[in-house]
């Protein structure tokens, strides 16, 4: 969906790497040669389309199914088109529930143009295909989720063709709870007069239906419905996967089973209220989700492809850091340059455990953790130690500025005290030098775009952060609900491409896996973030009150040099004192009296910038979240083993890639209008 025709672009431009800072994992390596294989190409556009449809047997489905099929062959071609025509797009992926009916019939068409196909089921394989074959009996039941010949000859076709098609497939299967869904389904033939029984199995087949169908929206660009625009449908049904679909942002292309030659757009839910809506532009459709971006986005997509590697962080940016650490507690002589964790070393370095974790996944997708090793890992180094350098400089800067901004004032009158006006020049000289460092500072601060390079890596890095996490429990965030920032999408963008184009796992969810990776990706990545958050708020706390202190203690020091001065003056005027001892040091405490206020200026405005507070208050809410994240985590390693679903550990990555994105859109309106500029 991104980046598409740039590619090529970027892995000429891209012959240096950019740094790896891991400050929150406590980890810093040597440098070395990096690798950049896995970070200097941009994300190809892959575009994913999700299918959802009337089941054979419905009338309207296979009344018209020629044209049905053709209206779908329709478009299908276009897609081809219009992917086709950028040279680095990736492979179309189709995201299918293997349903018997419209499902299959886009499952045959992607297959006959080359498509990836990826099977979100609702159930292990067997058992989702003995459901879907619908036998005539009980024991007809048993031998297809057995994986053995059935006595119906129509189940035992069906089947067959879905064993074919699944063998060439992508199967993310949903199977933690097929014990007890095999046996209610067994119970509905054994007893077809229990509605009991059929009313349990209904419902826990549509509740697993409808949570594999979000799967499949999380991973789609448009969806593709055939659907007669009449049937309600339950839950995890056609309508109901449009219905989700539009919540979720994703836009919705109707194919009418009655009347198949209607091809509808829908793009808010409101729409399937609505039945007379215009023929749409599918090829331009189409390119909007291939290409989202402006050229302008792609160009600084490949600007961000092409920094440059620093090993290490640099002392000339170092005031923000310095003020930090000295009134945050980290002592006056404590070193704070950072070394940066090449990209190539991270997952030997800082992602070791998290990769161990996903390799203990009990029937996980090793090629996929190869691919979150080269790909996820790899870029989250990029960004990350890139926007810290930023961060550095950018921070560094301003802050640097604030400190010269006093020194050049202090400057200016530093010769009243030790020498005549024939010699202010040399301090006036100063002043001036000082002045130009600060106007200087700014000029390439402001070209170099420290401020909105900083913004757009660091989203970069926090989406990546937590990106293995999700990948590996098959969950991401929908298409319409990504952020979007003020000015720039292309980190975004690029994020979503990375996840995009790895996609679901090849793997079979048992409770085993969910166990495994509640406990050792969740629960330790939630800790671990917690923790950092708590201290860093704790931090940022001690700092904000320092500075006051400071400021306060400096304007009193004002305050008092001005009052002792005057009662100096008074004393000399009436008599108590010398008048000449008043005149001899009016020079020392008027140098005294601008001195005070500006250092005390300086500082408050190092506070007012830094936001120290603010930003100690985000991350104290955000620790609080986690926390209470955290105890959901604990609850449910907790609870019986024969409880856990999909669903549940699904909803607590969602809640901790909302945790992430709140605090990006918190700290980003926090820094947004602070650009780098001279402190007047």
């Amino acid at each position: 969906m991104v980046f598409a025709g740039l590619q090529q672009v970027s892995e000429m431009a891209c012959s240096r790497a950019c740094p790896g800072s891991f400050e929150r994992y406590g980890i810093a390596m040597n440098p070395g040669q990096a690798d950049l294989s896995g970070v200097q190409a941009l994300p190809p556009a892959r575009l994913g389309i999700a299918i959802t449809g009337h089941r054979v047997g419905n009338a309207a489905f296979d009344t018209n199914l020629d044209a049905i099929q053709a209206a779908l062959s329709g478009i299908c071609s276009t897609i081809d088109q219009v992917v086709s025509s950028h040279e680095h797009a990736a492979p179309v992926r189709l995201n299918a529930l293997f349903a018997n009916g419209s499902d299959l019939l886009a499952v045959d068409e992607a297959f006959a143009r080359g498509w990836e196909i990826v099977a979100p089921l609702p159930f292990g394989l067997r058992l989702n295909t003995a459901i879907n074959a619908h036998p005539r009996s009980a024991t007809d039941a048993r031998a297809l989720i057995a994986g053995e010949a059935s006595g119906d000859p129509l189940a035992s076709a069906y089947a067959a063709r879905v064993e074919a098609l699944a063998s060439g497939a992508t199967r993310f299967e949903l199977a933690e709870q097929d014990e007890q869904v095999a046996a209610l389904f067994v119970a509905t033939l054994d007893n077809p007069a229990d509605d009991i029984a059929a009313r349990a199995f209904s419902a826990v087949a549509s509740e697993r239906a409808a949570m594999a169908g979000k799967v499949m929206i999380e991973q789609s660009d448009l969806l593709i419905a055939i659907w007669d625009g009449v049937t309600p449908g339950a839950v995890g049904g056609t309508r109901h996967t449009m219905a989700a679909a539009l919540n979720e942002g994703v836009p919705v292309l109707w194919i009418d089973a009655a009347t198949p030659g209607r091809v509808r757009l829908l793009v808010v839910p409101e729409a399937l209220q609505i039945d007379a809506l215009a023929e749409p532009d599918v090829a331009g459709l189409i390119e909007s989700l291939v290409v989202p971006d402006s050229s302008d986005q792609h160009a600084r997509a490949i600007r961000y492809q092409t920094e440059q590697w620093h090993p290490h962080s640099q002392r000339r940016f170092h005031a923000y850091r310095r003020v930090e650490t000295l009134f945050g507690g980290g002592g006056v002589f404590r070193g704070i340059v950072q070394t940066y964790e090449p990209p190539d070393a991270f997952a030997e370095g800082s992602g070791k455990a998290l990769l161990d974790c996903a390799g203990a996944l009990p029937g996980g997708d090793s090629a996929l953790t190869s691919r979150i090793r080269s790909q996820i890992l790899t870029r989250f180094a990029w960004a990350d130690g890139l926007s810290t350098y930023l961060s550095d400089a950018y921070r560094g800067g301003m802050v640097t500025n604030f400190l010269l901004s006093a020194m050049a004032i202090i400057a200016g009158v530093a010769y009243l005290p030790v020498a005549g006006t024939d010699f202010k020049w040399p301090f006036a000289l100063l002043e001036f030098v000082l002045l130009l460092a600060i106007v200087a500072i700014t000029v390439s601060g402001r070209r170099r775009g420290l401020h909105g390079r900083w913004f757009e890596t660091r989203r970069v890095a926090e989406y990546l952060r937590h990106a293995p996490i999700l990948l590996l429990l098959g969950v991401a965030r929908s298409a319409g609900r990504w952020p979007r920032g003020t000015k720039t999408q292309w980190p975004e963008h690029y994020a979503r491409g990375a996840l995009r184009d790895l996609g679901l796992p090849n793997a079979t969810v048992t409770q085993g896996y969910l166990r495994t990776a509640l406990s050792g990706l969740l629960a330790s990545h939630v800790g671990s973030q917690r923790d950092y958050h708590v201290a860093k708020a704790r931090r940022l706390a001690q700092v904000h009150h320092n500075l006051d202190r400071l400021s306060e203690a400096l304007f009193a020091l004002a305050v008092i040099s001005v009052a002792s001065y005057l009662l100096l003056f008074a004393a000399g005027a009436s008599g108590i004192l010398p008048e000449a001892l008043a005149a001899h040091a009016a020079k020392t405490f008027t140098f005294l009296g601008v001195t005070f206020p500006a250092l005390g200026g300086v500082f408050a405005g190092i506070r007012y910038f830094g936001d120290f507070e603010r930003f100690a208050a985000i991350s104290e809410v955000t620790a609080e979240k986690l926390e209470a994240l955290g105890e959901r985590i604990a609850l449910l390693l907790n609870a019986p083993q024969i409880a856990l679903n999909f669903g549940q550990v699904a909803s607590l990555a969602h809640t901790l890639d909302d945790i992430v994105i709140d605090e990006i859109e918190n700290w980003q309106a926090v820094f947004a209008g602070k650009q780098i500029s001279i402190p007047v």
